[in-house]
Formats: C-alpha cells, sequence, structure tokens
C-alpha cells in the first residue's frame, strides 16, 4: 500500500520561510516524478513544482518561481519543498504528489498524499 507522508507546514508571517517533507513508502518510486500541488480556500487545486527521479529536471508554477525550491532524496523516498518569501496568497494546503511527468501540466497524480496545512499571515 503506497503511502505519502507529508510534514513541515505551519503558520508563518509574511516573508517567511517554511520546508515541507514528503516520505513516501509502498513501493519502489524509480522513473516517478515526485512533486507539489496546493488547494486554497474557495479555489481548485492547482500544480506547484516537481522534480524528476533523476532530479535533472524541475518545473516550477509561474507564481512560485525563484522563491520555491523543489528537491528529492531517492534514498529516502523523499521530496522537499523549500518556500522562501512566502505570502499570504501562498495559504494553501499543500499536497504531495508522485506520478508521470504529466503532472506538470496539472494533471492527476499516480498517488496523492494527505495535505499539510500551509498559513502566512499578512
Amino acid at each position: 500500500q503506497v503511502q505519502l507522508v507529508e510534514s513541515g507546514g505551519g503558520l508563518v508571517q509574511a516573508g517567511g520561510s517554511l520546508r515541507l517533507s514528503c516520505a513516501a513508502s509502498g513501493r519502489t518510486f524509480s522513473t516517478y516524478a515526485m512533486g507539489w500541488f496546493r488547494q486554497a480556500p474557495g479555489k481548485e487545486r492547482e500544480f506547484v513544482a516537481a522534480i524528476s527521479w533523476s532530479s535533472g529536471s524541475t518545473s516550477y508554477a509561474n507564481s512560485v518561481k525563484g522563491r520555491f525550491t523543489i528537491s528529492r532524496d531517492n534514498a529516502k523516498n523523499t521530496v522537499y519543498l523549500q518556500m522562501n518569501s512566502l505570502q499570504p496568497e501562498d495559504t494553501a494546503v499543500y499536497y504531495c504528489a508522485v506520478g508521470g511527468w504529466r503532472i506538470v501540466r496539472n494533471t492527476d497524480p499516480d498517488y496523492w498524499g494527505q495535505g499539510t496545512q500551509v498559513t502566512v499571515s499578512s
């Protein structure tokens, strides 16, 4: 049974930083991309960032480019999202995702995490 367990969410002031982690288990994730989506209140879920299995390729939503950095540790089956210069509009539930590279087109991944809340106060 595949499990994606996120951690690292919380409350931060505007301009602050948070680091999200997502540990995957239950199968071999070689060749899978790992990434993050988010859903703000009253809005649709949207793609945030993704990284390829080899970490050779990354993709970011325009709204987070230059502020967020995605990385992964394949030995630990873990993906990270370093979020800097956070703004109130970044407030959302952040979901870990594992799937094909198609997730960068905002399509559903093969596996979802349960989500972690990120709240940025002004």
